[in-house]
């Protein structure tokens, strides 16, 4: 058994406090547990300890995020981004999106009509405004493209 001097079982305990508030993937729970001046081969142990016994589940932490995006009205390409950046692998990211390629569709509509309503752009300066902020949300050029001709 580890005793309480051993390191790892001191950073798997704050490990574990950051993931009782939220899901977190490995990379960001070594990036916040080396910013606390822990040792990077400690840190390793630890949230290796953590993997194999599943209080990290990055799989679970794509399946919450993505849905908590999507509600935030938050497009795939986006996502997939923010995804990447906690350090998920595509494989992982594209098992969670690819599910939900038929929906991305209504998801674009639903945060169009949020913000600008039923109505058709009224100007090209309009159409162009729409296409911006969709394209930041993080939807793909050719569904924003779609979406906007649903008036023609």
């Amino acid at each position: 058994p580890m005793t309480a001097a051993d390191p790892a079982t001191e950073i798997a305990q704050r490990a574990l406090k950051l993931l009782a508030m939220r899901e977190h993937s490995r990379r960001e729970l070594a990036h916040k547990l080396a910013a606390r001046g822990f040792d990077t081969a400690d840190i390793e142990a630890a949230l290796a300890r953590l993997m194999a016994e599943g209080s990290i589940d990055e799989s679970r932490l794509a399946e919450h995020y993505v849905a908590e995006r999507i509600g935030k009205g938050f497009g795939p390409l986006r996502i997939r981004g923010e995804l990447r950046e906690k350090g998920l692998a595509d494989e992982l990211i594209d098992h969670h999106l690819e599910p939900l390629k038929d929906a991305w569709a209504g998801v674009l509509a639903t945060v169009h009509d949020r913000r600008f309503g039923h109505e058709p752009p009224t100007d090209r300066a309009d159409l162009g405004r729409r296409a911006r902020f969709l394209e930041q949300r993080g939807f793909s050029t050719d569904s924003i493209r779609r979406l906007l001709r649903r008036h023609d």
